[in-house]
């Protein structure tokens, strides 16, 4: 196996580890914010818990870069936060009325459907990847998946 193949594998493999713990999280999360009777609250808990293990990390692995003053970096990059925020607490408050699997499925639909549109346009400097036909048929083949798991 080549190097660069050995690379992408373990990408994926990671990749599919953290897919798996959305799920896990936004369950937690919504039995918190039920216990708690407070989505918001279980939020913040959960924002502040990952703040520590960020904290950690970076100290640990990283170390805080000496030049991160210096970049001149558009101000969107930094909302990514306010996006997490709003999956935390719509799961957070829909999971427990909606179901988890009902929730992540349309989570992943909406992933598919925004990754599409940031990969053919290159939005917020991502590589562009033009959609093909196959690309689209498999954007499909997901949504449809989706659609047949929600289905009671």
């Amino acid at each position: 196996m080549d190097q660069a193949h050995q690379t992408d594998t373990s990408y994926a493999l990671l990749m599919l580890f953290a897919g798996m713990g959305i799920p896990i999280m936004a369950a937690l999360n919504a039995g918190l914010g039920a216990k708690l009777e407070s989505p918001a609250l279980a939020a913040t808990i959960l924002f502040f818990v990952g703040l520590i293990g960020s904290v950690v990390f970076l100290l640990i692995f990283e170390g805080i870069p000496a030049n991160y003053t210096k970049q001149v970096v558009p101000i969107y990059f930094y909302l990514g936060g306010l996006f997490v925020l709003l999956y935390v607490l719509s799961i957070s408050w829909v999971a427990p009325r909606f179901g988890i699997g009902n929730a992540i499925s349309f989570v992943l639909l909406g992933q598919l459907l925004a990754m599409t549109t940031i990969d053919q346009f290159g939005f917020m400097g991502a590589e562009q990847t033009t959609l093909t036909w196959q690309r689209l048929l498999g954007l499909i083949f997901m949504s449809i998946g989706v659609f047949l798991v929600v289905r009671r």
